[in-house]
């Protein structure tokens, strides 16, 4: 009994660790498209024998538009659960867009289009950065927000660049709403 217990054992350990390594294979893809920029990280919880738990701070520019650069600041679970990419991130995100030189739309967009989409849970939870455009004041406008495949997320973050003539030889200004649809 007890060596067919340990053969059962064993075979169903074995089962598991090649499904865990099936869905990381899978996974990989989708988390290392379009990664962000990693700025910095600061530990906020210490952890005794595993990673601490930190917030961390990541650039990207928009793909679609040219002279727009978005930080945001996410939690990051430390732990073995946090370590093994196990851990549920909570919804706690923070936003900030900027003009960082001369804006050129390159495509016809839609109204809140994603920008960015990023894994924060394993199967269930995703952030996404979207887009669009107050054509009145012509800015464009960005907003932050985690969603949850059950329940959603309320908490987010919105961040707003004006479209403003970079230097002396920018003389023409863009209009957003000549590139966004609704």
């Amino acid at each position: 009994m007890s060596s067919r217990f340990h053969g059962l054992f064993g075979i169903r350990l074995k089962g598991l660790a090649l499904f865990l390594l099936a869905l990381t294979i899978w996974a990989a893809p989708a988390l290392a498209a379009d990664e962000p920029d990693l700025i910095f990280r600061r530990s906020t919880v210490f952890k005794w024998m595993s990673p601490n738990d930190k917030l961390a701070t990541y650039g990207l520019d928009d793909p679609e538009v040219e002279g727009v650069a978005c930080h945001f600041t996410v939690p990051e679970k430390g732990g073995f659960k946090g370590w093994l990419g196990l851990a549920e991130e909570v919804s706690d995100i923070s936003l900030a867009c900027r003009q960082v030189g001369p804006i050129k739309f390159k495509n016809k967009m839609e109204q809140g289009d994603d920008m960015f989409r990023q894994r924060r849970s394993l199967f269930f939870k995703k952030m996404q950065i979207v887009r669009g455009c107050d054509a009145k004041r012509n800015v464009l406008v960005y907003m932050v927000y985690s969603d949850k495949l059950i329940e959603g997320s309320p908490k987010n973050s919105t961040s707003t660049v004006p479209i403003m003539p970079w230097g002396p030889a920018d003389a023409s200004v863009q209009k957003c709403g000549e590139f966004f649809t609704h």
